[in-house]
């Protein structure tokens, strides 16, 4: 259940000109792969590597899903090839529903962020202090029911809600409210709980009558009672680098709105959209949501209202990781770029949901502007292989970097590793007036990192290799 969660209208037109132009008639030389070509390849390598059954990925661009695909093997026995229909566990990703669904009743005047959690929940630890706002933060100090990757004997049991906070939220709090950080799952038990008591309905139905009907989220269903059906993915678990095992089924009532969702990448690609466009939430709801929480010390905590906060590929990234019995995902919204991610896998305990997404990002934004400052700095890379140096592209500051034996140091350490078999960037930012991006640049034998540092003009003030 992501009991640890996963260790501008113009550039979004452009990358969506970009990759849409993939899946026109090829128009290049064949030896060229196609950005679709590439994210199979990405799923493919991944899978193989990892060992993971099966993916099914989703790409938003703008208001549009522009790409839904399955790889790998939905069941291994019978076999069954994974299609895009197929729905799979979304793990915690169900948690920034629950998020929403406080986030709409507080909209319609039925409670307030700051409320304590007392006055819909009561007898629970120090709950006349601690405010919903910190139960959907991590920030109230209950301590996480589920903080192992498996499934331990007494979760085969169905459970009711509130047994589930008898044993973990009527005992001390692990912290004071607000002072500190901890992923717990307990946290939004209680906020499901919330949001039942504050609307007078289940769960379930209020997120289908706001937020899954309206947005056309019709394959949803609630995994929290029974198995999903031989229609749909089944979720793998390894011992050490075993063989697939059919992964237990927590008992019933264990998942609720920690996560309890499943569905196909077609339907969180809607939400994802949603996000985008902020169609579900006012502005400010959204702005709830997605800014990120401050403790009481100062510190940041890189997460907000059932979403993490953070920047990938120099954006801003609204996201989450999910993992139940048997499944892993992870959701990456750029609400800026209106670009999303989407990619379920049906094995627990592996990255290759995260490594997936991450990868087609990179891959996507290379696609964009940014893969002209990816060939630039790949040629002064092979040049200074070379003991070479076009000097017009740099500024006095970065010419005098390079004197005779730093070219000379250059040639004689680069030059023997070859040719890159890959070099990608990584990350970019702006600082001190000037746009810092970092590459990776990978041998066969050896990876290295470079760096440099773009003036507003174009002129590169810094360009430099080091070892990784």
């Amino acid at each position: 259940m992501n009991r640890r969660p996963r260790h501008k209208h113009l550039f979004s037109v452009l990358i969506f000109i970009l990759f849409a132009a993939a899946f026109a008639p090829a128009q290049t030389q064949p030896s060229t792969p196609t950005p679709r070509e590439q994210i199979d390849e990405i799923v493919r390598q991944t899978l193989s590597a990892t060992g993971v059954p099966s993916a099914s990925i989703a790409i938003v661009q703008g208001a549009a899903t522009t790409y839904l695909q399955a790889y790998g093997d939905a069941r291994i026995e019978p076999h069954t090839p994974a299609l895009p229909a197929m729905r799979y566990s979304v793990g915690s990703i169900s948690k920034q529903f629950t998020a929403a669904a406080v986030l709409l009743l507080a909209e319609q005047g039925k409670l307030s962020l700051d409320d304590r959690v007392s006055g819909f929940v009561p007898n629970l630890t120090r709950g006349g202090e601690i405010t919903i706002r910190e139960l959907l933060s991590h920030t109230s100090g209950y301590q996480d029911y589920w903080p192992q990757d498996y499934v331990p004997p007494f979760m085969l049991q169905p459970v009711t809600a509130d047994k589930i906070l008898d044993v973990w939220a009527r005992k001390p709090l692990d912290f004071d409210p607000g002072t500190d950080w901890q992923y717990s799952n307990t946290n939004f038990v209680i906020a499901g709980l919330i949001v039942e008591r504050a609307s007078g309905q289940p769960l379930l139905q209020f997120l289908s009558e706001h937020i899954f009907v309206p947005l056309g989220m019709n394959s949803i269903v609630n995994i929290d009672q029974d198995r999903l059906t031989e229609t749909d993915a089944t979720g793998y678990l390894r011992y050490a680098l075993g063989p697939p095992r059919v992964a237990p089924k927590e008992g019933k009532g264990w998942l609720f709105a920690a996560g309890e969702l499943a569905m196909p990448a077609a339907d969180l690609a809607k939400w994802d959209i949603s996000i985008i466009n902020e169609t579900v939430l006012r502005a400010a709801s959204y702005a709830e949501m997605e800014k990120e929480i401050v403790l009481k010390n100062g510190l940041a905590t890189g997460y907000g209202l059932g979403v993490m906060v953070r920047r990938e590929f120099g954006q801003r990234a609204i996201e989450h990781g999910g993992e139940v019995s048997g499944f892993t995902a992870t959701n990456i919204v750029l609400p800026d770029a209106k670009l999303a991610i989407v990619v379920l896998a049906n094995q627990d305990s592996a990255g290759a949901s995260g490594d997936i997404a991450r990868k087609i990002g990179a891959l996507l934004f290379r696609e964009s502007d940014a893969g002209k400052q990816e060939e630039q700095s790949r040629e002064i890379f092979a040049a200074l292989q070379q003991g070479k140096i076009s000097r017009a592209l740099f500024t006095d500051n970065g010419n005098s970097y390079f004197t005779d034996q730093a070219l000379k140091d250059f040639a004689a350490s680069l030059g023997p590793l070859g040719r890159p078999t890959e070099f990608t960037q990584t990350a970019t930012q702006d600082r001190g007036g000037m746009t810092f991006r970092a590459f990776e640049v990978h041998f066969p034998n050896k990876t290295v990192a470079v760096w440099e540092r773009i003036m507003p003009d174009g002129k590169i003030e810094q360009y430099q290799v080091s070892a990784k």
